[in-house]
C-alpha cells in the first residue's frame, strides 16, 4: 500500500483589509518616532505622548467589540500610549531621577557585556520593525542573508511563515482577545486558529512589534542561536533551535540587544556587531562553520 505523503500546511492567508474609519495610522507612526528620538525635546515629547494617547484611544474605540489581531493590537497600543502619557507627565522630579538612573544602569550593563565579548552596538532605526531589522542585520553579517534581502520585510515573512506552520508550538504563548487582553477577563484563553492566522499575517505585513515568540521562530527558521542582551537578569538570554547548543562568544550566532530605558519609547532592539578588529576573523569562522 502506498504511503501517504504528509500534507503541507496551507499558505499564510493575506491580512484582512483595514476597517473603515481607522484614523491617524500615519500620525501614530510619526508620534512613536518622535518619542523614540533620544535627542528630542522633553516638552515636545510630552505633547506627542498626549496626542498619541488621544489618537490610540479613538482607534481602540473604533475596534471595540472586534476580536481580530488588529483590534488586539490597537488595544495594546492605547494602553501603552496611556502609560507613556503618565511617564512624560510634568513635575515629577523623583520619577525623572529614577528614570535617569535606570538609563545609566542599562547603558553600563550593555557596555560591559559588549566589552566582554568584543562587540559594539549598531543602532537600528526605531520604527516598530527594530527586532526584525536587528536580526536581519545579524543574518547578513553571518552570510545567511544577501545584502539586498537583509531587511525587516524578509525576517517578518520568515517569522510569520514559521509560526503559521508550527501553530501548536506558539499558540500557548499568544493569549486571545477573550483571555488576558479582554475587558474583565478571568482566564488566559488561547487564540482560535483564525485569530492565530490573523496574528501571523499582522506580524508579516504591519509594523506590529515582535517579541519572544518571533525571536524563537526566527532562531528555528534560520537554524541559528539568537542571544539577547538586556539590563535585567539574566543579562544574556539564549534562544536555541532544536538540537543546537552554542555560547554567546561563538562566531556563528546572532547577538542583539534589548533596551527598555535607553530610548524614549522604552522597548527597542539593536544589533551587536563584532568590533572592527574582530570582524574579519569572525567572518572566516562563520564561513567555515557553514561549509
Amino acid at each position: 500500500m502506498a504511503k501517504k505523503s504528509k500534507k503541507s500546511p496551507s499558505p499564510l492567508p493575506p491580512p484582512p483589509p483595514p476597517p473603515a474609519g481607522d484614523v491617524g495610522d500615519d500620525l501614530v507612526d510619526d508620534l512613536w518616532a518622535e518619542l523614540d528620538d533620544r535627542n528630542g525635546d522633553a516638552s515636545v515629547k510630552r505633547e506627542a505622548s498626549v496626542v498619541l494617547q488621544q489618537v490610540t484611544m479613538v482607534q481602540a474605540q473604533q475596534s471595540a467589540g472586534k476580536k481580530d489581531s488588529k483590534a488586539r493590537f490597537k488595544a495594546r497600543e492605547a494602553r501603552k500610549a496611556a502609560a507613556l502619557a503618565d511617564k512624560f507627565a510634568p513635575n515629577d522630579a523623583d520619577a525623572d531621577a529614577r528614570l535617569q538612573e535606570e538609563i545609566k544602569n542599562e547603558k553600563r550593563i550593555m557596555e560591559q557585556v559588549c566589552d566582554d565579548y568584543g562587540l559594539e552596538l549598531h543602532e537600528i532605526n526605531p520604527d516598530g520593525h527594530c527586532l526584525f531589522s536587528a536580526i536581519a542585520d545579524q543574518l547578513a553579517l553571518l552570510g545567511l542573508l544577501p545584502a539586498n534581502a537583509a531587511n525587516f520585510a524578509t525576517t517578518r515573512l520568515a517569522a510569520a511563515q514559521y509560526m503559521y506552520s508550527h501553530e501548536d508550538d506558539f499558540l500557548p504563548f499568544l493569549p486571545s482577545i477573550e483571555g488576558e487582553d479582554g475587558a474583565g477577563a478571568t482566564s488566559s484563553g488561547l487564540m482560535t486558529h483564525q485569530q492565530f492566522s490573523s496574528y501571523c499575517a499582522t506580524i508579516r505585513d504591519t509594523g506590529a512589534w515582535g517579541g519572544e515568540p518571533e525571536i524563537q521562530a526566527l532562531s528555528r527558521a534560520y537554524k541559528i542561536p539568537i542571544f539577547v542582551v538586556q539590563a535585567e537578569k539574566p543579562h544574556i538570554v539564549p534562544h536555541m533551535p532544536p538540537a543546537v547548543t552554542a555560547e554567546m562568544g561563538d562566531p556563528n550566532v546572532v547577538r542583539i540587544s534589548y533596551h527598555r530605558r535607553m530610548y524614549g519609547l522604552g522597548e527597542h532592539y539593536n544589533s551587536l556587531r563584532p568590533k572592527a578588529s574582530r570582524m574579519h576573523r569572525a567572518v572566516d569562522s562563520v564561513k567555515a562553520a557553514f561549509t
